[in-house]
């Protein structure tokens, strides 16, 4: 059952539970990464038929198992796909930066080019639950950043096929290719590069505790997006809510993974008593309800706060992954929110709505790094130059201010770079 706690009685920072692996993930997916980067596909091909019990003849997809895909997908659902991705488009072309150039001074030409990265690649998870709308929302930003080529990497099924509703998202967004790989050994083989799977310039998306380790060990050969951790919503609700909606935003949460953190904080008891029945009665409820419960269980919790006030105060110190306010008037809050993913505005917003179609990135900031982390952006998929160009006459303007920064630094050879141009 869903704790109810008095503010205060939680430690802000135990709100959302952080967990530890029960093994050594660090040296398993290190050994993994070696592996990888020793052997190539030959090791690609061992770790998919031990963690994924199928034995690969071909590790790329083929074009004729995307048309067979795209066959056995409902047109209902592949117009879904599309309307979602017209609205994902539409979001995140308001995100493209421009290059400018600053020609104020005489002689003087300053500027910042920005550049699509060359390759990336898409982690796209699997196993208890594929997801499409990962692909989406990864690939259409980088598509609109203007990168080359979009690779995806995502575990098969026993059948040794991909799901084809992760096929049908990837035509709709414009992937050039995908391969039949998961877990850490897929990172190492998209940083590093095997007889198959180019190496690519920055990883992104999703993916369980052996994903995410991977990605920090790879970083810094290949750029990453963020260290994803469990799934989290926090809900900031007032005594007006209805509590069968409430329950329902917690579970659509606690449901993705045991270790998932689903936390209501409201100024009303009454409120949270009835949440809490809500939960037990809704979780039932539920395919997932294994999954839903533990992570309730676990580490869903109910907190009573004095004021919003107060739960916006506690909302900016744990900085969630997804923040809704369930308020009538939630726009006289925003500008309080200093620290969250992703924020869902009033009654009507579920967490969902946010998931699949609205338009906003779902790949978000967890475990706290919403302080200093950004949602999944165009911005993700480019990178910046700057130039400079200077005429004699505007370095001699300024030579001798160059020369005298130099050796106050002490570096005789920056100062000489300079005036030797005048001698």
């Amino acid at each position: 059952m869903i704790r109810i706690l008095k503010c205060g009685e939680v430690d802000n920072a135990e709100i959302f539970a952080r967990s530890v692996p029960e093994v050594d993930v660090q040296k398993i997916v290190s050994d993994i990464i070696a592996d990888v980067r020793a052997r190539g596909d030959a090791a690609l091909y061992d770790y998919c038929e031990k963690f994924d019990r199928v034995k690969l003849d071909r590790l790329e997809v083929s074009a004729e198992e995307i048309d067979e895909a795209l066959r056995a997908v409902e047109p209902e659902f592949f117009g879904i796909l599309e309307t979602a991705a017209q609205n994902i488009r539409q979001f995140h072309e308001k995100q493209v930066r421009n290059s400018f150039i600053i020609t104020e001074r005489s002689g003087v030409v300053m500027g910042q080019k920005v550049t699509p990265l060359d390759r990336v690649g898409l982690y796209v998870p699997g196993g208890t639950a594929a997801y499409p709308s990962t692909v989406l929302m990864d690939a259409i930003p980088a598509r609109i950043a203007g990168c080359r080529e979009i690779v995806i990497v995502t575990p098969p099924g026993r059948d040794g096929k991909v799901n084809p509703a992760i096929l049908a998202a990837a035509r709709v967004a414009g992937v050039d290719r995908i391969f039949k790989v998961g877990g850490a050994q897929a990172v190492a083989a998209l940083a590093w590069g095997t007889e198959s799977i180019p190496c690519v310039d920055k990883i992104v998306g999703p993916g369980n505790a052996f994903v995410a380790e991977a990605k920090k060990q790879v970083f810094g050969r290949v750029a990453i997006d963020m260290i994803a951790g469990p799934s989290e919503i926090l809900i900031v609700a007032d005594g007006a809510s209805n509590p069968r909606h409430v329950a329902a935003d917690l579970l659509s949460q606690a449901e993705h993974d045991r270790l998932a953190s689903a936390v209501l904080i409201t100024d009303s008891p009454a409120l949270a008593e009835a949440v809490q029945a809500e939960v037990e009665r809704q979780v039932r409820l539920l395919p997932r309800e294994e999954i839903a419960s533990a992570s309730i269980d676990n580490n869903g919790k109910i907190i009573v706060a004095d004021t919003l006030d107060a739960a916006i105060d506690i909302a900016n110190d744990i900085a969630p992954e997804h923040l809704e306010l369930c308020v009538d008037n939630p726009f006289d809050y925003l500008d309080r929110v200093r620290h969250a993913g992703s924020i869902f505005m009033g009654r009507h917003c579920p967490e969902a709505l946010g998931d699949y179609l609205a338009g906003p990135n779902h790949t978000l900031p967890t475990g706290g790094t919403a302080r200093f982390y950004s949602p999944l952006s165009v911005d993700d998929f480019v990178k910046k130059s700057q130039y400079t160009y200077f005429t004699p006459d505007a370095l001699a303007a300024v030579s001798d201010k160059v020369a005298r920064f130099a050796e106050e630094e002490g570096l005789s050879g920056h100062a000489r770079s300079v005036t030797a141009r005048f001698e």
